[in-house]
Parts: C-alpha cells; structure tokens; sequence
C-alpha cells in the first residue's frame, strides 16, 4: 500500500501527476513494481499488451452569466468535440436532501426546450443509471450532458465532489461529462450557457502482470485477480490498491508452494476504463486456455474504510443476480462464508452482478467469486453495531476521489482479507473438487476445517448492498450505476 502511495507520490505524469490511473507514468511504475517482486520471487511474468484510450483534460467553461472554469470528469462513453449552448436544468433538487431522479424518465424533459443547436442537459446524480440520464438527455434533443454530482447532505462522505460518469457500452453521440455539486448549482441559474470541450482520446498500451505457478496439473488452473490503475484524481489506495496489495503478498507467501493445481494471478490494466484489461484478456485467450481456468476470484476494494465483509453472493440468497452465475460459484462462496465463520468474523452478501473484472470470466462460463467492503453506500445503524464504523458514512467516503490515498482504508479489514484472499487460494490450489468435480488432496500440515457457513447478516436484504445501484464499477451497460 505505501508502495502504491510513493508511486502515485513521485509521479510527474504530465497529464495526471499524483495518479495510477491507465496510460499514466504511475500505472507504468506500478506495473514495474508488482512484476519486478514476482519475478523475483521466482514467478513466470507475463506483461500482457493492453489498448487503451488515454482521456487528456477537457473543458467544462461557464459563459455566462458568471464566467468560471469548473472541474469535470469525462463519461466513459462519451462523444467527442465542442458544444456551446445554454444549459437547461432538469428536474434538479438542490436544497433539502436532494434525492431526485433528475433525467430518469423521458418525461423530465418534456417542454424544456431542447428544441436548439447546442443545448446542454443538466442532469443530477441519483436514483438511476448515468446510463439513463445520458440516453434520456441525447433522446430529447441534447447536444451534450453535464452530470452533477448529487449533494448529499448527510456525514462526511457528501457527494460533493467531480463524479466520474461511467456508461457502460453506451456510446453517446455529443460530449457526457461530470461536475461537482456546487459546479452544478452555478451551472443552473437562469441564464446559464457553458462550452463543454472534450477532446478524443489517444490510443496508448498499458499492460496486464500475469504471473503464474505451474503445477502437477496444468489444465486445472486456479486463478485470482485484482485492477492495478486508479482513477485519474488520485493514488487509489483502497480502490484498488487494497486488492493489488493483498494479491501481491499472496502470490509472494506462495511462490515456493507445490500445489497440485496451477496458480495464476493477474492484475489488470484500465478497469476505471471500462474493465479494458481483464476483457482483453479472457476474450484473447483461445477457447482451449479458457477451458483450462478453473475458476476466478476478484478482489476490488477489500479494506474500506467504513467497511463491512462482503462476499459476492453466487447462490443469490439475498440479491436475484442480473446475470448468470456461472455453475460452481456457489463453492467459491461457501468457501469465504466458512473462513468468516470460522475466524469470528461476521459477514453479509453482495449482489453477483458482474461489476469489476470478473464479468469476462463469468460471461465464459468460468466459476467466479470474490470479496468486497464497499464503496458509495451508506453504512446504516444496524450495520455500524455489526462492524463498527460510522453509520450515514460510505463504505468508502474517497471512493474515486483524490482523498483514497495510504489513510484511505481500515487496516483490520484489510488484514481479515488478506489472510483469506491467500486461504483461498492455497485451498482451491489443493482442490477445486467442489468448483468443477476436479479431485483434488488436502492441504498438508495440520487440518484448517471450515465450519458451515454462519450465514450472512441480512443487512442488505430489504434493497441495495455494498455492490448496489451506487456503486459505479458497473461497467456493464445494463448496470453502471449513479
């Protein structure tokens, strides 16, 4: 994690200093840093070649009636070029507690106006998908759209700050950006016009670390994954430096195992992007190598700050999973259901939806599990007298913002992880019997027997959970979330 923190530290990226994020000199530097230790812990590394698009600053200039440069992220998924018009409000709720479902229906922008050559929706963050704020605006007549962030009012972790629009696989005719509250409600006055300005990307190479261990079977391979980059406005230390760290003292505690099974470990480029890494991956592999991978599991963001313990819930006891959960998940779950249990920890589900880097694998069929301890949702009072933390807080109150730096995470909850992050995989290297009917041995030394699983907490079982509709790793088009 320090490691992560000096790299972002000394970057002198000319574009985003301070930042691991895809294309950068801090991603760069990453990469050396993870596969030079894994190559000398005696690793076969891989440096898989990655295309991505390398996003340089735009423009989000207010005209009138009170000129000012605002801050902005631009939309994965956006359109390219320059619009200048005025901005046209939609359906905003700035005071109060300003829950909205600001451009969620088509018939927020009926008798608006969008009726001219360059108009700007703008549209604030809640109750629906950026997706479907994005669709509705350009549907109506829009030019382009400013995303606001929301505003809450309520503790420390307010969305006040520039929020990154993701879109999934929605591609936007005009420029999609994001922008602060207090950037929103200047943008909203009456008489209001913007330029917006986004310039197309550059095409870069950035790398995936594959490192693998061969072995006694090398057509049972175990493997386990973690995104390297970071958002452009800072280190990302919990997102995602928490499971890159976690991962890498796995990987280096195991180098010298002899599993019967091949273990593999990857840390993947761009999945701020738009999961570009670990898509390019599996989709690059040829039918018979995805074959051989005999499960997935995934780690992103495993030491919130304000956490709770989650665990992708495969067997859909709380969420019904908006995909198809590949046979043999349930298995990968039960398996980080009893450690929890067996170690005291206590431990609740979240939705299996394919957010983060897994979606590849499951789309292939491939088994998939992983572990997670939140990020934009709110801890609720019951959750805070089960793990601790501040209720009204996000899981993580620097969730993609320049905050997630080295005092970012909770080290207790990183330390539970980390040692299950590396049970598992010592577990599964033995056997993955349960997962796809392989047999497979006990683990010598003495006998580490989970129990059956406590079950989870049921905090989430009335509605959203740690991987909800405010969690915005979706990069799927169906679910990328507000």
């Amino acid at each position: 994690m320090e490691a992560f923190q000096r790299i972002a530290d000394e970057s002198t990226d000319p574009v985003y200093p301070g930042s691991r994020a895809a294309g950068t000199e801090g991603y760069a530097a990453s990469v050396e840093y993870v596969a030079g230790l894994l190559e000398g812990a005696g690793y076969t590394v891989t440096l898989d070649p990655v295309p991505v698009e390398f996003f340089y600053p735009s423009t989000l200039a207010q005209l009138t009636p009170t000129p000012a440069e605002h801050p902005m992220a631009i939309a994965t998924g956006t359109g390219y070029g320059a619009v200048e018009g005025r901005v046209i409000p939609v359906d905003l709720n700035l005071a109060d507690d300003r829950v909205n479902s600001s451009g969620c229906q088509a018939a927020d922008f009926a008798g608006l106006g969008f009726d001219g050559p360059a108009d700007i929706a703008l549209v604030q963050r809640g109750s629906c998908t950026f997706q479907d704020k994005a669709t509705n605006a350009e549907a109506a007549g829009a030019e382009a759209v400013v995303i606001m962030n929301q505003g809450d009012t309520i503790g420390a972790g307010d969305r006040q700050g520039v929020v990154s629009p993701t879109l999934g696989q929605y591609e936007a005719r005009g420029p999609v950006v994001g922008t602060s509250f207090d950037a929103g409600k200047a943008l909203a006055v009456a008489g209001s016009t913007a330029l917006i300005d986004v310039k197309e990307p550059e095409q870069r190479t950035d790398y995936n670390v594959i490192a693998e261990l061969p072995g006694e079977n090398v057509d049972n391979v175990v493997m386990a994954g973690a995104h390297l980059d970071s958002v452009t406005e800072g280190p990302g230390i919990n997102d995602n430096g928490s499971g890159s760290a976690a991962l890498l003292e796995t990987a280096l505690l195991m180098a010298k195992s002899k599993t019967p099974n091949t273990l593999r470990f990857g840390w993947w480029a761009a999945e701020e992007e738009g999961l570009v890494g670990s898509t390019d991956y599996v989709t690059g592999l040829a039918p018979e190598e995805r074959e051989r991978i005999a499960l997935y599991m995934n780690y992103d963001m495993v030491g919130s700050p304000n956490y709770y313990l989650g665990v992708y819930d495969a067997n859909e006891s709380t969420f019904p999973a908006p995909v198809v959960v590949p046979e043999g998940s349930e298995a990968i779950e039960a398996v980080y259901e009893g450690y929890y249990t067996k170690v005291g920890q206590p431990y609740d589900d979240s939705e299996y939806s394919g957010r983060s880097d897994y979606q590849a694998f499951i789309e292939n069929g491939i088994p998939s599990g992983g572990l997670f301890t939140g990020a934009e949702v709110r801890k609720t009072p019951e959750q805070q007298e089960i793990w601790g933390g501040t209720a009204g807080e996000q899981f993580d109150p620097c969730y993609h913002e320049a905050c997630d730096d080295i005092t970012n995470y909770d080290a207790g909850a990183l330390e539970v992880n980390s040692d299950l992050i590396a049970y598992a995989m010592l577990h599964f290297g033995y056997s993955t019997q349960d997962v796809n009917g392989v047999p497979g041995q006990e683990v010598p030394g003495p006998a580490f027997t989970l129990p059956a699983p406590a079950g989870p907490e049921g905090t989430f079982a009335g509605g959203g959970g740690g991987l909800s509709h405010d969690h915005v790793h979706d990069h799927d088009l169906e679910r990328e979330s507000a």
